[in-house]
Formats: C-alpha cells, structure tokens, sequence
C-alpha cells in the first residue's frame, strides 16, 4: 500500500515557479442549498488553498452568504446558477454536489450538465452522486460515496456495469477504496474525529483541486492519503476533538510535508 502512494505522491506536479495567475488550475464548485449552507463552503475553502481560482455557484439564499464571506475569500468568484456553463468552460475541473439535496432540481442540474460536457473533468459527490443517472459517468469522472451512497447507486446500475463506465470511484471509509475498473488502490488511517460534519466536504473539495491540474488517478489517491493523514495528525495533537475547519487548515502543511518526502 504504501508503495503504490509514494508513487503517486512522486507523480504529483508543483506549480512552476515562473506561472501566473490562472494557470495552476481553475475549479468551479456547485453546491451548497437553502438548507445545507456549510457544506460547500469546507470544500470552497479547502480549494482555494490549491488552485488558483475557484468559481462558486449556489441557490440565491447561499450565494448571499457567501458574499458576506468575501472578506476571508479573496481567491474566487460567486456566480449565479445562470452564469454556471460560461464558468464550467473556463474551469478545469467541476466539483457539483456539496450541501445540494436530493431533489428534482438537483438531478436536472447533474445530469443535464454531465450529458452535455462529458468532456469536462467531473468530481460527484453527496447530493448530486444521489441523483446522478449513472449511464452519463464516464472515465473523466470522480465519484467520492460512503458506503451507503454507494450502495443506493449499486441499486440503479450493477458492479461490473459501474465498471465498465471507467469512472474512479473513492469508496470513503475506515480504509478508503480508490478504484478504477479491476485496479484498486486501498488507504487505511483516520479516527474518531472525522466523523464530523463536513469532513467528507474538505476531501471532495481537496480532490477536485488536484484534479484541476493532476492526473485522475493521482488526484483520487494522494486526496485520499491527505486526508486521512492530516486527521491522524490532527488527532495526535488533540484526539477526536477537531472539526472540518481544522482539517482545511492540516491539509496543505501535511501535503507539503509528504511530497517533500517522496520527491
């Protein structure tokens, strides 16, 4: 295990010294209701510390409060929902489902957007992987289920059918799966403290980041491995008593930490 993620550790690329603005990786994040309000901005926050701009879009009533944010977060842009597919060219990625509900409107949004730029670099999770039509997942995508998402998508397509979409799947758990097609990539660690709200929000948002300017398969494993190890890290200093916002800010130090071990 532990060799196959120093090798995708090894394989993650830095932004060069002499880049600009805008060329270590563009996300746009769609998420967020007029009920889950916290949930993208854990995975809005933990983006911005990676790529160079994110682009955020929500229901009216998140947008709003999002605005009301702008004094911490200077490295993005709120758009509204009419403005999504001229932000989703731009981007280099799109991470949709953070704090969205399981809704008639979320499944149009998801799907009608995946049928239309499958092309596009895609990272399902929580509301959306919900309403997601599985027939539109295709080797571009991510898709970040615990056990019980991914056993409710199991319902409306089978194993081997999920399969041969070609999508990565990070089955999160006590040991995360990361798997595409027959390969699988198993990481163990986390702990008690990460059963909070919003820890599941961060790993999305930290995937989707790398994979705005990483390979697919780096991207899902190294996110993974981060995570977890910024919990554990977490937990060494101060048991299960830390919450989503700590492990935003663990995050980028652990990253920095372990690339710089394996490179």
């Amino acid at each position: 295990m532990k060799t196959q993620i120093h090798h995708y550790l090894q394989q993650l690329t830095l932004p060069d010294p002499a880049s600009h603005k805008g060329q270590n990786g563009k996300l746009l994040i769609i998420g967020g209701s007029e009920l889950f309000h916290a949930a993208s901005k854990w995975s809005l926050d933990v983006a911005s510390k990676f790529v160079d701009m994110v682009f955020y879009a929500s229901v009216p009533s998140n947008n709003e409060l999002m605005q009301q944010a702008k004094g911490e977060f200077w490295n993005g842009l709120v758009i509204s929902r009419d403005q999504i597919e001229s932000y989703l060219i731009e981007a280099d990625c799109v991470l949709i489902g953070p704090g969205m509900e399981r809704t008639p409107e979320t499944a149009d949004v998801t799907n009608s957007l995946l049928s239309r730029y499958p092309d596009k670099k895609w990272v399902i999770d929580a509301g959306a992987l919900q309403m997601v039509e599985p027939s539109l997942l295709n080797p571009n995508c991510i898709i970040t289920p615990h056990q019980g998402e991914y056993e409710r998508l199991l319902e409306k397509i089978s194993a081997p059918e999920l399969k041969n979409t070609g999508v990565t799947i990070v089955l999160k758990g006590r040991v995360d799966r990361v798997s595409q097609g027959a390969s699988e990539v198993q990481i163990e660690g986390g702990n008690a403290g990460m059963t909070k709200g919003g820890t599941g929000d961060v790993l999305a948002g930290f995937i989707a980041a790398l994979y705005s300017t990483q390979p697919i398969l780096t991207a899902a494993v190294v996110g993974s491995y981060i995570n977890k190890t910024a919990g554990d890290t977490l937990f060494e200093q101060v048991g299960p008593f830390f919450n989503a916002s700590d492990l935003v800010t663990a995050i980028p130090q652990v990253l920095w930490q372990e690339v710089s071990r394996a490179q």
